[in-house]
């Protein structure tokens, strides 16, 4: 199915589902930006819409409702996305509603949620950056099927590990994290390496490997 004639399937199935307000809320809040999001980033990565729910309604610590643009609603897993235009989220802010975002956002968190807003203008321009960016979260509460030996995890762990460095990674380094021997961390780098994931990086001769770094590509990861 493409992606239209999905996503209007997608939001006629929610809209049937709801009354009120809520109704009004999606019929009114998911526009373009929304779509857009749909289209250039969700699509691409799932290329279905299961447990995503659009407008999405939550009380706040004042018992007065908001909707978040989307909730992703997995088993596991509460996540609010948001979709955040420079203009209505910076430009036209007074005090109150800055220090009212930020309220509502850490309430979420404190029940369970899991924020993360977007802006526009990458989804617009730089979607392949929101991809990565979504996959590498995800990736901690959904491994890939594929992800089920000691080897697969071990890399899944080692990316992660380098993402949350400031500085590149040894095998000492990978040793330590993990808390395996030298022979298989050099294997997992090596694995690594040749799928495009990290960079060796050589001593000046070329002979021997002085550590490793992320790849320049934002979309070497998979789920």
């Amino acid at each position: 199915m493409k992606f239209e004639a999905a996503h209007q399937a997608f939001i006629d199935k929610h809209v049937e589902q709801r009354t009120g307000e809520r109704r009004g809320r999606l019929l009114r809040g998911h526009g373009h930006g929304e779509t857009l999001f749909l289209k250039k980033v969700w699509w691409p990565l799932f290329a279905n819409f299961e447990n995503l729910h659009p407008e999405y309604e939550i009380l706040d610590w004042r018992r007065r409702s908001y909707f978040g643009d989307f909730a992703y609603l997995p088993k596991g897993l509460k996540l609010i996305i948001e979709i955040k235009g420079y203009g209505p989220h910076v430009q036209d802010m007074d005090r109150q509603k800055y220090c009212d975002e930020l309220n509502r956002e850490l309430f979420l968190q404190i029940a369970g949620f899991r924020v993360i807003s977007f802006a526009y203008d990458d989804i617009a321009h730089r979607p392949e950056q929101c991809i990565w960016l979504l996959r590498m979260l995800l990736s901690r509460y959904h491994p890939s099927h594929k992800s089920t030996n000691l080897l697969s995890l071990a890399e899944q762990e080692i990316i992660q590990f380098a993402i949350s460095r400031t500085k590149p990674i040894r095998p000492a380094d990978v040793i330590q994290h993990l808390d395996i021997n030298y022979r298989t961390a050099i294997k997992v780098l090596k694995s690594l390496v040749d799928q495009g994931k990290l960079q060796a990086v050589y001593s000046g001769n070329g002979t021997r490997i002085r550590y490793y770094k992320l790849s320049e590509r934002l979309e070497f990861y998979e789920l």
